[in-house]
């Protein structure tokens, strides 16, 4: 996660002014070259972790509302996210993905097929130490307009950066920039779909839509990114076919030409609601599809409950620019219990079939490690 800077403590501050000032540097000694005593800022980080998760999902009606609804009313869902929250929190940029609209505080809420839930959720992520969501995804609309300003306005309030939504034209061309202690990270995002819902007229910049395999939109956000001062920019892509752990041509065809940018350094997955391959192309990552972070889907098996948590490292090279130089994948599973929903370090058997998956394409020889929770 991100840090800001260390204040003094009021307690101790009238001694430290006697000592010329709260944060100031020990005098030079005698003799010493101009600038010798005084305190200079670190220099960036020569790596950052950065985590990444798959779709989070509130349906209705089900154990996940029922096991977080207080007795005085509201909601708190901290406990699904609670056995994996030292992994997300431990990073330094944790990125998760959105994808549904948040209701009003109180509701109504409403769930498949058409999102509104609730703003509670994004308390929770924020509590797990998330930093950043993407929020472009086929449900972006699902509760029109006053939904997709609704829900940016609650991670604004949390704290949580975001992209791939925008609440104004000039909002839609700004890059999403984060300082991840010292590096600047920017991201991107963007949907193939929006299940039929048109954009708003004259809001047509409200969601980042890509006609997949075309990916322009995306490439011309990354270049905004890079010019904007992004060290790495990591592009987040909401597509193509669900329930399918193979990702699709065009879905291949996406990636690889994200990935063949100079301005695109990691390419996200998501939309499909199962674990698809992670492939390393060239010397960058790619993860097709990271499954579900949270869902309580009404169909059960272990497909939809199957899941991963993607962790990069990046580390700047003697040329300056980052790489990811250590991808692994830690699997984990959504818990679906009687009255209650977490998502949980995975057993033997689910860590067994998320590695089958993510391995299809040859990414253990490729250089990613499997790493229990």
């Amino acid at each position: 996660m991100s840090t800001t800077g260390l204040r003094c403590r009021p307690a101790v501050l009238a001694a430290l002014l006697v000592l010329a000032g709260c944060g100031a540097a020990d005098p030079a000694p005698a003799g010493a070259p101009p600038g010798a005593g005084s305190s200079a800022a670190p220099p960036p980080p020569e790596e950052i972790t950065l985590v990444a998760t798959g779709d989070v999902l509130v349906h209705q009606g089900r154990a996940l509302t029922g096991g977080a609804e207080l007795p005085g009313g509201g909601y708190d869902f901290s406990a699904v996210f609670a056995p994996v929250a030292p992994i997300t929190a431990a990073a330094d940029l944790a990125v998760c993905h959105l994808e549904t609209p948040v209701a009003p505080q109180g509701g109504p809420y409403s769930g498949y097929p058409s999102f509104s839930v609730q703003p509670e959720i994004v308390d929770a992520l924020a509590g797990a130490g998330y930093d950043l969501c993407s929020t472009a995804s086929n449900h972006s609309l699902d509760a029109g307009t006053a939904g997709l300003v609704r829900t940016l306005d609650t991670l604004d309030a949390a704290g949580i950066a975001h992209s791939g939504t925008a609440r104004s034209a000039a909002e839609s061309t700004t890059p999403t920039l984060v300082d991840v202690d010292g590096v600047t990270v920017g991201h991107v995002a963007a949907t193939f779909s929006l299940n039929g819902v048109p954009l708003p007229p004259g809001r047509e910049w409200s969601v980042d839509v890509v006609d997949v395999p075309d990916v322009t939109p995306v490439l011309e956000a990354a270049a905004r990114a890079r010019a904007a001062g992004a060290e790495i920019v990591v592009a987040s892509l909401h597509c193509c076919a669900e329930y399918e752990h193979e990702p699709t041509a065009a879905q291949e065809e996406a990636v690889a030409t994200l990935l063949a940018s100079p301005d695109v350094d990691l390419v996200l997955g998501h939309h499909a609601h199962v674990v698809q391959p992670m492939v390393r192309i060239g010397d960058e990552w790619a993860a097709y599809g990271l499954g579900n972070a949270l869902a309580e889907h009404a169909t059960r098996g272990h497909a939809t409950e199957d899941s991963v948590i993607a962790r990069f490292t990046f580390t700047r090279g003697p040329d300056g620019r980052f790489a990811v130089t250590l991808a692994e994948a830690v699997p984990v599973a959504i818990e679906l219990g009687p009255d209650a929903v977490r998502l949980v370090p995975a057993d033997p058997g689910t860590a067994a079939r998320v590695t089958e998956v993510l391995d299809a394409r040859g990414a253990v020889a490729a250089g990613l490690r499997i790493v229990p929770a």
